[in-house]
């Protein structure tokens, strides 16, 4: 059975659960919590040099980490992933921006949120994280609303239908106001993320 190495709170381990259940691929989930450094321990850099979760383990020895690569791993084939070239194109650029435009502030807003005793100097450039969260939030609200390429609002990503790409950024965007973003202002994200969970299989990101 496939390993999954996650942390419950996590939304890049999240992804990769949600993933799996709605695929109904069968895992075993193995807690670290890495607050306390388990992801920094020799056994796990030995087998994950990058010292991060999400990874998955095979049963014959394989192994893969980053979120983005594992669940394309797992879906490529499913009707998740686009057939046409050019809209899985489309899906690797909205899980390209999840990780470089997204994440990096979403993510890290709502981990100081969660974690108040964390070092002050880390908490410096708060006010700049959560301004490049908004922003990244107006990018989606724009493309889900309608704009950017065409005039109507859309219901997913991704070529009008449920994909990978959805499920890469409703991690995040779901729990953004846990970072303090408040999506009171993106009615079109509001609407999606409601499609998105009402999906069959969906799981909540507390969920193991």
């Amino acid at each position: 059975m496939i390993r999954l190495y996650d942390y419950l709170p996590s939304g890049n381990g999240y992804k990769v659960r949600l993933l799996l259940t709605q695929l109904k691929i069968p895992f075993e989930r193995i807690e670290l919590d890495i607050i306390k450094g388990s992801t920094r321990t020799r056994e796990f850099l030995g087998k994950f040099p990058n010292g991060r979760i999400p990874a998955v383990e095979f049963d014959d020895g394989r192994r893969l980490f980053e979120s983005n690569a594992i669940m394309w791993h797992f879906a490529e084939t499913t009707a998740l992933v686009p057939k046409d070239p050019f809209e899985r194109a489309r899906a690797l650029q909205w899980m390209f921006f999840e990780q470089y435009s997204h994440e990096p502030y979403i993510a890290v807003a709502r981990f100081f949120a969660m974690h108040p005793s964390y070092p002050d100097e880390r908490r410096a450039g708060l006010p700049r994280i959560i301004r490049s969260g908004y922003e990244a939030l107006g990018v989606m609200e724009l493309h889900l609303g309608g704009g950017g390429e065409g005039d109507h609002p859309r219901e997913f990503l991704v070529g009008g239908k449920y994909s990978i790409a959805d499920i890469a950024l409703y991690a995040y965007t779901h729990v953004a106001h846990e970072g303090g973003l408040d999506l009171a202002n993106y009615p079109a994200i509001r609407e999606w993320l409601a499609r998105v969970k009402s999906q069959p299989r969906h799981i909540p990101i507390t969920q193991g």
